[in-house]
């Protein structure tokens, strides 16, 4: 693990102190669980893990067997495409 050296403001210092008392924990676990978090939820990461954690979600489902055809069914209530 690096050290970091990081310039913040004192209202912000007195707040992270806060909460790592609230949490039983350190300030600087808290950063790192802020830039974690942050990581996270970066679109510039570019990763499309989601898309591998996704793929075959559905596999199991007995109610949905072919793609166009669960379409068709749960739109049934709609007005057809050759009425617009």
């Amino acid at each position: 693990m690096t050290r970091i050296l990081a310039d913040l403001s004192d209202e912000d210092i007195k707040w992270l102190d806060a909460r790592a008392a609230e949490q039983g924990t350190s300030r600087a676990a808290l950063v790192r669980e802020a830039v974690a978090s942050f990581k996270a939820l970066s679109p510039a990461s570019g990763s499309k893990d989601w898309i591998q954690r996704g793929a075959g979600y559905w596999k199991d489902r007995a109610d949905v067997r072919d793609g166009v055809n669960f379409q068709r069914a749960i739109r049934q209530d709609r007005r057809s495409y050759d009425d617009l």
